[in-house]
């Protein structure tokens, strides 16, 4: 049986195993209540789909720290950005006013060679330059294509104004009554 500190009660660590937003407190919730319920660990194991020494280490953590140990630790580790550092993204800001080196308009490819050409990289994914874009408020935004075939204003008029006028209601080509090869049955009896 584990020992599990008195940081939340019982039952306020089962309303939270319940209804916590973040699906992976929630988990650890659940594991630390069920421990706190007196279960031992292989149950517990069984019952969440937890390995038991993650558990173990889990329950110590939150021994140790109490509630603010549960949950995704990853994002508040304390390091910090690697590749979407603040200044590269405000040099992305100003590199975005002028139009691309090679012309045309920005794309995550022209954006993602941009960035490694910037970090000293071989390469970067353009994900990763679809990342920055959201980082920094921004969004791919591309015009609608023109069909270089397509008439031109004078044409598309003429074509209107010669067109056949629309009839104003098709009949539909199947009937929606009842089918006239077949006799009318009657359900009473008599």
């Amino acid at each position: 049986m584990a020992y599990i500190a008195d940081h939340l009660s019982v039952a306020e660590l089962g309303r939270r195993a319940r209804t916590w937003p973040d699906a992976c407190a929630t988990r650890h919730y659940q594991a630390i209540w069920l421990l706190a319920q007196g279960k031992p660990f292989w149950e517990v194991a069984a019952m969440t789909g937890f390995v038991q020494r993650w558990l173990e280490q889990l329950a110590q953590r939150y021994n140790q720290f109490g509630p603010d140990a549960l949950g995704d630790r990853r994002r508040r580790n304390g390091t910090s950005p690697r590749l979407l550092t603040p200044e590269l993204l405000d040099k992305l800001r100003a590199c975005l006013a002028e139009p691309p080196p090679d012309g045309g308009t920005w794309s995550t490819p022209k954006i993602a060679a941009w960035m490694a050409a910037e970090l000293g990289m071989v390469s970067v994914y353009p994900q990763r330059a679809w990342e920055a874009l959201r980082a920094i408020g921004w969004s791919i935004q591309a015009p609608r294509p023109k069909n270089p075939a397509a008439a031109g204003p004078e044409a598309q008029a003429a074509f209107k104004k010669n067109s056949p006028r629309p009839s104003p209601r098709k009949k539909p080509a199947i009937p929606a009554g009842r089918s006239p090869s077949s006799a009318r049955t009657s359900t009473a009896s008599g």
